[in-house]
């Protein structure tokens, strides 16, 4: 079994769930995948687990890419687990219900580790699902999970390094995937909640477990280039979903998460451009006067 698909709202087979990490070789990880804002299982043409999330997605939309199938879950490489949550509504529905799924996913979380404490465990979420992926750790024993891929994540960075800052969060390495093309979601998400401070958007908290990898930077592209990910340049100004939609970053998130050795957080480190502390560009290039960073 390469796949489960497990919802906030359901409850967790205990048996179903250590059948198939039993099955896995060893130290093959345990990948769990969140979505984003407007997604819901309850509903059709939004259920998740019919689109980014399947194997095989049976919803007809440009941006239904099978995160499960380019990250090679399709096999014995390791177990994908689809996480769904209900974020459909206003963003301050969605937001509030991120966290009541960030609850739901810690059990998860704290039943595999149960199950076998030695097994890498991985997350990776989109938008809100980053949110929700961040804010499972708090709760969690050390090393319950090895390293997080956040993509244009709704975060603010004053909660994130408070999330960060916990015993399973210090133990885990966060890699913040951020892009220009994100700018103005990260304007409307600080609109929509204006007394929590900057974004992630920018850079992240300072933390020595915590990298930003800013897709939209010439200087980066060249540099996973060289280690073998050949990742193509934003091709819209304006793009939510770009990190997960530009060809050959799926190749690079899958050897993050399948071989994380190879890619080690140091190696990383001393090849990107780290962000400037200066004014991040949710308000640097909009006349909109937000809350300053």
């Amino acid at each position: 079994m390469a796949l489960l698909s497990i919802n906030g709202t359901d409850s967790i087979d205990r048996a179903e769930l250590g059948f198939a990490v039993q099955a896995l070789p060893p130290r093959a990880p345990v990948v769990v995948m969140i979505h984003g804002f407007k997604f819901c299982p309850d509903r059709p043409q939004s259920d998740p687990h019919r689109h980014i999330l399947s194997l095989d997605p049976a919803i007809d939309c440009w941006k239904a890419i099978s995160w499960p199938r380019h990250l090679g879950l399709g096999g014995d490489a390791g177990l994908g687990i689809a996480f769904g949550w209900s974020a459909r509504g206003s963003i301050w529905r969605a937001w509030r219900a991120s966290s009541h799924a960030a609850r739901r996913l810690s059990r998860l979380l704290a039943l595999l580790y149960e199950l076998d404490p030695d097994r890498p465990v991985h997350l990776v979420g989109h938008s809100l699902g980053a949110r929700v992926a961040l804010a499972a750790l708090p709760g969690l024993p050390p090393g319950a999970v090895q390293r997080l891929i956040l993509i244009s994540a709704a975060l603010f960075r004053a909660e994130s390094a408070r999330l960060v800052a916990s015993p399973a969060g210090r133990a885990a390495e966060v890699l913040n995937v951020t892009g220009r093309e994100n700018a103005l979601f990260d304007i409307l998400l600080r609109l929509a909640l204006p007394l929590a401070g900057p974004t992630v958007g920018h850079r992240g908290p300072e933390q020595r477990n915590w990298l930003d990898l800013a897709l939209d930077r010439p200087g980066n592209l060249a540099a996973f280039r060289a280690l073998g990910h050949r990742i193509a340049p934003p091709k819209a100004r304006v793009c939510h979903w770009s990190g997960y939609l530009r060809p050959g970053v799926w190749r690079f998130y899958k050897a993050l998460l399948l071989t994380p050795e190879r890619l080690p957080l140091d190696l990383l480190r001393g090849l990107v451009d780290r962000p400037e502390a200066a004014t991040p560009p949710e308000t640097a290039r909009s006349p909109l006067r937000l809350n300053r960073a």
